[in-house]
C-alpha cells in the first residue's frame, strides 16, 4: 500500500508528493529537520525530537506558528493515515517556505515523510565497525539543518575507506561528534563523551546518559583529542538511525581486540528500552 505523507498542510501520496523548486529548502538549504524512529507503530522519544527541532527552526530564526503539540497531533495524524507502517522512522522537514526573489518567503514549509528500517548488517554490531576522522565543525552545531554538502563529500569518503561514519575534528584535533551521531569512548570502565556545547545533542546520546546512570557506570562530559584514541578500550555511537554502535578502528587505531563490557552493557540495556516501548502503550 502506497504510503501517505504531510506536505504543506495536506495529506497526499508518497507518488503525489512533490517540493516546489521555489521552496528554499531546494534552492538554498534553508530548513531544518529531524528524524525518529517507529516502533510498532509508535514514535520513539517523540517529544524529545520535537522539542529539538523547534530549537533548530529557533536557530536558524525559521518563523512559524507550529507547537510542540501542533507537531505531536500532525505526527500521530500522519501515522493513522499508514496503518500498516510498523517499523520505520519519520523525516520531519520544515523549510523556510516558496520564494519568489529564492531569499525571503512569507511563510515555512513542513514536510512529514515515512522512512522504511534498512539495517546494518548485524556483524557491525557483534565485531564494531571502522570510522575516520575529519578535521570540520559545523558552523551552527545546534541545529539539524538541510545543509549537508560536505558531510555527503566527507561519508563519500568513508565510504572509499571502508569505514561506517565521520568524527569531526578541530584542527586541534579534539574530537566533536559524527556527521550522523555521537561519539563515546571507555576509558578504565568510566564512558566520556564531548561537551554539549560544540556539538548537536542526539536523542540517543541523552537515553545513554540515563542507561549509564541506571547502570551505575560514570558518565562524563569532556574533551576528547585524537592522541588519545590508543588509550580507549572502547568506543561506540549512538543514533536513531544505529541505536548504539561499537567502534573497532578508528582511522588505522584498532580499539581493543572484541566488543567492550561496558559497550555491551549499554547495547543490551537500550535494546530492553526498546522492548519495553514496543509493549508498553502508555511508554514515552
Amino acid at each position: 500500500m502506497e504510503k501517505i505523507f504531510y506536505v504543506k498542510g495536506k495529506f497526499v501520496k508518497e507518488s503525489e508528493a512533490f517540493v516546489s523548486p521555489r521552496d528554499l529548502g531546494f534552492l538554498r538549504g534553508y530548513g531544518v529537520f529531524d528524524f525518529f524512529e517507529i516502533i510498532n507503530g509508535k514514535p520513539f522519544y517523540l517529544k524529545e525530537h520535537l522539542k529539538r527541532f523547534l530549537n533548530s527552526a529557533k536557530i536558524l530564526k525559521i518563523e512559524h506558528s507550529f507547537s510542540l503539540k501542533d507537531l505531536e497531533k500532525i505526527v500521530f495524524e500522519t501515522l493513522k493515515k499508514n496503518k500498516n507502517f510498523k517499523e520505520g522512522f519519520v523525516r520531519m522537514i520544515l523549510t523556510g517556505g516558496d520564494s519568489k526573489d529564492s531569499l525571503f518567503a512569507e511563510k515555512p514549509n513542513l514536510y512529514l515523510f515515512l522512512e522504511e528500517r534498512k539495517k546494518l548488517p548485524q556483524i557491525f554490531y557483534q565485531k564494531g565497525a571502522k570510522v575516520i576522522t575529519k578535521i570540520f565543525s559545523r558552523i551552527l552545531p545546534k541545529a539539524k539543518s538541510l545543509c549537508y554538502t560536505e558531510s555527503i563529500l566527507n561519508l563519500k569518503e568513508a565510504k572509499k575507506r571502508e569505514a561506517l561514519e565521520v568524527l569531526l575534528c578541530t584542527e586541534r584535533g579534539e574530537i566533536l561528534e559524527g556527521i550522523t551521531s555521537n561519539f563515546f569512548a571507555v576509558i578504565k570502565n568510566k564512558v566520556f563523551t564531548p561537551p554539549s556545547e560544540k556539538i548537536l545533542e542526539g536523542v540517543t546520546r541523552k537515553i545513554v546518559f540515563e542507561i549509564c546512570k541506571k547502570l551505575k557506570i560514570e558518565i562524563k562530559e569532556r574533551k576528547i583529542f585524537k592522541k588519545e584514541i590508543k588509550s580507549f578500550d572502547e568506543a561506540f555511537i549512538s543514533s536513531s538511525s544505529k541505536g548504539i554502535l561499537p567502534i573497532t578502528k578508528i582511522d588505522k587505531i584498532k580499539i581493543g581486540n572484541k566488543l567492550g563490557k561496558i559497550t555491551n552493557m549499554i547495547i543490551e540495556e537500550f535494546e530492553k528500552i526498546r522492548e519495553k516501548f514496543a509493549k508498553n502503550e502508555n511508554f514515552s
